[in-house]
């Protein structure tokens, strides 16, 4: 018998898990439907259904993201809890991705949304003055990032340092993990650097890149964050389609046509 919260456990769900993945036929029957409501309707008739919960034809572009970060939260909560407790806080540390471009927002000093003050974290943030939000954030659960607050650009790195330092043992005695990490990374820089357009192009390449490695690093802990990845990709590509119908019902075309 597997027991929860061990390494070969994590793998068999995770394996579960992938399995159950959204495929291409799914992918392409969702990015030609052009009606929002048919689209609605196309992902929750595929894999994609549980993360369709409680979205509705009425809910606004702010619902449906807060809605996903929901069900991103989630994920890593089911994730964290099939490994082993040493791996636990590392993993939980990635709720905190979607967030970050709304954190670099303030720490540059823009203005408030008023989506904002809908998350527990965003509204702590937000109830202060500019001044007084780096301090601000030192009293939540993102409070590593604090020290990066006041140049904004090096958030991301933070939160990477703050991953590293939650790992069970250092990154460079793992060699997938390592190397699982790079990708993500070298991602993330060419991401950056990419003029507007070829982001989707990007995203494919990354999940090419990542999917292999689901069996080369079968039940290691890098197989985690390799899901948990591939989630993310799943996540955003579906928060695209659900964006561009809601916010132009009327001139959604489907994604190859408007690449």
């Amino acid at each position: 018998m597997i027991e929860c919260g061990s390494l070969e456990y994590a793998q068999a769900r995770l394996q579960a898990r992938h399995g159950r993945r959204a495929d291409d036929v799914a992918w392409q029957r969702l990015e030609t439907t052009r009606e929002y409501g048919a689209l609605l309707d196309a992902a929750r008739s595929s894999s994609l259904r549980a993360w369709m919960v409680g979205i509705t034809p009425h809910s606004t572009p702010h619902e449906i993201e807060a809605i996903l970060r929901r069900h991103w939260s989630a994920v890593v909560d089911e994730v964290a809890g099939w490994m082993p407790l040493a791996w636990q806080p590392a993993i939980a540390w990635c709720t905190l991705l979607p967030l970050l471009p709304a954190l670099q927002h303030l720490a540059r000093g823009g203005p408030v949304r008023p989506w904002m003050h809908d998350d527990a974290l965003l509204r702590v943030l937000c109830a202060a003055e500019p001044a007084a939000r780096a301090a601000a954030l030192r009293g939540t659960a993102a409070a590593a990032l604090a020290p990066a607050w006041g140049a904004p650009q090096k958030l991301g790195d933070a939160w990477w340092r703050e991953w590293e330092h939650r790992l069970p043992r250092p990154l460079h005695t793992d060699d997938n993990l390592r190397t699982v990490v790079a990708l993500l990374q070298a991602h993330g820089n060419a991401f950056a650097a990419a003029p507007a357009g070829p982001g989707t192009l990007l995203r494919r390449a990354l999940q090419a890149s990542l999917a292999p490695w689901l069996r080369r690093a079968a039940a290691e802990p890098a197989v985690a964050f390799v899901h948990l990845a591939l989630c993310a990709l799943d996540l955003e590509r579906l928060r695209g389609e659900l964006l561009r119908r809601a916010l132009f019902p009327t001139t959604s075309a489907p994604l190859a046509e408007a690449a």
